[in-house]
């Protein structure tokens, strides 16, 4: 009777001391809102290009710098983000990241209120560099946070969430920013410099407003971010003298050569493989934003002007 009684409570005992799948779906929805706010801050460049344009009288070549200001920035910061992560963590970079941002949004209401280009570049170089701290945080966490088996799966549906940012921002942006028609250049050229001064600051002032609410919106966010008890996860950790193999090249060779099954190198992996999938898109986006500074410059020979055009 003694020995069925140990047999018939063992398997009680095992039910009882299995450790519960911890459920991470509070913190990759809060996650996910970065994804959005990202996707849809970036595809608000092409609403920022005509409109410039329109306002300083800009070359295609140079009205693309806006563009290239702003991928610049991926090419340039990605690794100096990497590094802050392995310093404070993935939570409190997304909160570095979001206040950068803030702050690069928060500058396009002196950029309108003087009409100045080079300091509307400014603002984009400081939002895009806010945007790739984000990036470099949250790929890597999403694809830690829960089983390596469905890792990719968890970084589709946050990218899903990126696309509908980037689907709905034109729209939105056109309709708060691109809300009058600019005047033609006969008749800016019969402007007086103050009276055309004027006019610029007037037109620049339709991006107060959208950025205004973006820039709020981002600290509101970031005070989320903050104080929400996510996950946390163990970043790398270096001895000082230690040589590490760091490069994007090795990071690259984890990616191809697969996950192991064992839990904590298959996150080791899957984070470097994420990292290295963002350096690579870091310089994928800085030579799209050289390649279409260059075509523009080509397409200004051949292209005939309209000032009243918003869009080309």
């Amino acid at each position: 009777m003694a020995t069925r009684e140990i047999t018939s409570s063992d398997p009680a005992k095992s039910i009882a001391a299995a450790p519960a799948t911890p459920n991470y779906s509070r913190p990759l929805a809060v996650v996910t809102t970065l994804f959005f706010m990202w996707g849809f801050l970036t595809c608000l460049n092409d609403i920022l290009i005509p409109h410039l344009k329109s306002i300083f009288e800009l070359s295609y070549a140079r009205v693309m710098l806006v563009q290239f200001a702003f991928f610049s920035a991926y090419f340039l910061f990605s690794v100096p983000w990497s590094k802050i992560v392995n310093t404070i963590g993935y939570q409190r970079t997304m909160v570095v990241g979001l206040l950068t941002m803030a702050v690069g949004a928060f500058l396009f209401l002196p950029a309108a209120s003087v009409a100045s280009y080079p300091l509307f570049l400014t603002a984009l170089i400081i939002l895009a560099a806010g945007i790739t701290g984000l990036q470099v945080a949250a790929n890597p966490y999403v694809v830690v946070l829960g089983k390596p088996e469905t890792a990719s799966s968890r970084l589709d549906l946050t990218q899903a969430f990126n696309s509908l940012g980037t689907t709905i921002a034109p729209k939105i942006g056109g309709l708060l920013i691109l809300s009058t028609v600019p005047l033609a250049m006969e008749e800016l050229a019969k402007l007086t410099p103050p009276a055309l001064h004027a006019y610029r600051v007037q037109e620049a002032a339709t991006v107060k407003m959208p950025y205004t609410v973006i820039g709020v919106a981002l600290v509101l966010l970031a005070v989320l971010i903050g104080t929400f008890k996510l996950p946390k996860i163990e970043t790398a950790s270096y001895r000082r003298g230690e040589k590490v193999n760091d490069s994007i090249c090795g990071r690259v060779c984890f990616l191809l050569l697969g996950w192991r099954h064992d839990r904590t190198l298959s996150r080791r992996r899957a984070s470097a493989a994420v990292q290295a999938w963002i350096a690579a898109r870091a310089m994928r986006d800085f030579c799209s934003g050289a390649g279409r500074c260059f075509d523009a410059v080509g397409r200004t020979h051949s292209y005939v002007d309209d000032p009243r055009r918003r869009v080309f």
